[in-house]
């Protein structure tokens, strides 16, 4: 596959207490590690996206790129319990210079092989570009369903740019799921309206877009998404790492003024993983540069870790 690596060995370490008890595993002792790109059978295939060119474009604060295997390092001294053992890491697709595109269509190419094998794919950004290829490789793989995103975040990314950008990606869904005459079901939760321009939030009403907002999530986020999983054959969610309060996750591109936090998040993507509708999930704009003692990358990998544990 091309702009694909395999991932270090270095990269999946932590501490053996296999001496205490043979059911004392951590998860870089059960994941499987692909040492070339071919997905088959079952299982959860983590795949990274080192890439922040959309988020260079945005005029945001680049780094995510790196943030794939700082969320490995952090997922690797977690312990293994029921769902981890169903984790295969398929590598990172990467960009070469400003090559977004081809990297989005990298990324969109390897989760079609891998949701056609029957694997699931989990993927850790990388900016929020990742969406646009994300998404679409599951569109194409379920081109009979309804498919709905669910994303967690506070910016509605549904901007208007000549190129492709770490803003965009929800607007070239919907233009791509229109120019197949497909319905294009979009639900943001976690949305900031201080973070939004009236162009966005105009933009979400022209798409029909179901919004929740951050000052009204504890109230509104699980009853709206019992309805938008009610419509749902299949769901991509996507988790901006930026919805999360600033004192939670410093490491990000635009951190948050309010945000909303884990605890308050968690409920939500518990529901979508034991949903039975989940395709793929991915954790995007990670930015080590800015990570506090690792604070940051230990949320990141405990959202995956959760992830990967829930999901039905």
């Amino acid at each position: 596959m091309m702009l694909w690596h395999p991932v270090s060995n270095d990269v999946w370490q932590g501490r053996d207490d296999s001496a205490e008890s043979s059911a004392a595993k951590r998860l870089f002792q059960t994941l499987v590690q692909a040492q070339a790109f071919e997905p088959a059978g079952a299982g959860i295939a983590l795949l990274g996206f080192e890439c922040d060119e959309g988020v260079r474009r945005n005029l945001g604060r680049p780094g995510a790129a790196h943030a794939p295997d700082a969320i490995r390092r952090a997922l690797a001294n977690m312990a293994s319990h029921r769902g981890h053992e169903r984790l295969v890491d398929m590598g990172s697709i990467y960009a070469e210079g400003e090559g977004l595109e081809a990297a989005q269509q990298a990324l969109s190419d390897a989760v079609v092989q891998c949701q056609r094998s029957g694997m699931r794919t989990l993927v850790l950004g990388g900016g929020h570009e990742i969406a646009w290829a994300h998404g679409r490789g599951v569109l194409d793989a379920f081109p009979g369903e309804r498919v709905v995103i669910i994303n967690l975040d506070a910016h509605l990314d549904l901007r208007k740019a000549e190129r492709a950008t770490s803003g965009t990606p929800f607007r070239q869904l919907a233009h791509y799921c229109a120019a197949q005459s497909r319905e294009f079901h979009y639900a943001c939760f976690g949305v900031s309206r201080a973070a939004n321009t009236q162009a966005l939030w105009d933009e979400a009403g022209r798409l029909n877009v179901t919004l929740v907002e951050d000052l009204d999530f504890r109230r509104d986020a699980l009853p709206v998404l019992e309805q938008v999983l009610a419509r749902a054959d299949g769901v991509y969610l996507t988790i901006d790492l930026d919805v999360l309060p600033a004192g939670e996750m410093p490491a990000v591109s635009a951190p948050a003024a309010l945000g909303i936090p884990a605890l308050d998040l968690l409920p939500v993507i518990e529901r979508v993983c034991r949903s039975g509708k989940l395709r793929a999930a991915d954790l995007v704009e990670f930015n080590p540069h800015y990570d506090r003692d690792g604070q940051g990358a230990k949320l990141a990998a405990r959202l995956a870790w959760q992830i990967a544990h829930w999901w039905a």
